[in-house]
């Protein structure tokens, strides 16, 4: 491995700074669209990967945990209280009875759409700096 120079461990210092930075922003935004229309961050993030998945896709706890980077007992919790909210609804897999699907509901869907079209105007505003932190570190 290669050991990197004072001055280059430096520059990649500042780098990455900048990428965390306007990575931070851009996750400052969403939590805060999130909590404006009534959501956790959380949900807001369960909400998008069920909507997300690929078609096909079977949206058990397990596979959710993974996307979301959660234990699966924390899926379990973060579901308990969207069902309660409204926001999806529990089915089981036909395939295998034993995994719990979680499927949006109509107001699940309308949050989930409203939150998009907000992030796709922030991200036309912050994109063009997160790519160019993500260029400057990646080349």
């Amino acid at each position: 491995m290669k050991r990197l120079k004072v001055k280059d461990a430096e520059r990649q210092i500042h780098e990455l700074a900048e990428f965390r930075f306007a990575l931070r922003k851009f996750l400052h935004f969403s939590e805060e669209a999130a909590t404006r229309v009534g959501l956790t961050p959380q949900q807001h993030q369960l909400l998008l990967q069920i909507a997300g998945a690929p078609t096909g896709t079977v949206t058990a706890v397990g596979y959710l945990a993974e996307r979301l980077a959660l234990r699966h007992h924390s899926v379990v919790e973060l579901g308990n209280r969207c069902e309660e909210a409204g926001l999806i609804v529990r089915t089981s897999d036909p395939g295998n009875r034993r995994h719990v699907v979680l499927k949006m509901t109509a107001e699940g869907n309308r949050l989930l759409r409203k939150l998009s079209s907000d992030h796709a105007r922030e991200l036309n505003e912050l994109g063009p700096q997160l790519v160019a932190a993500l260029t400057v570190l990646t080349d």
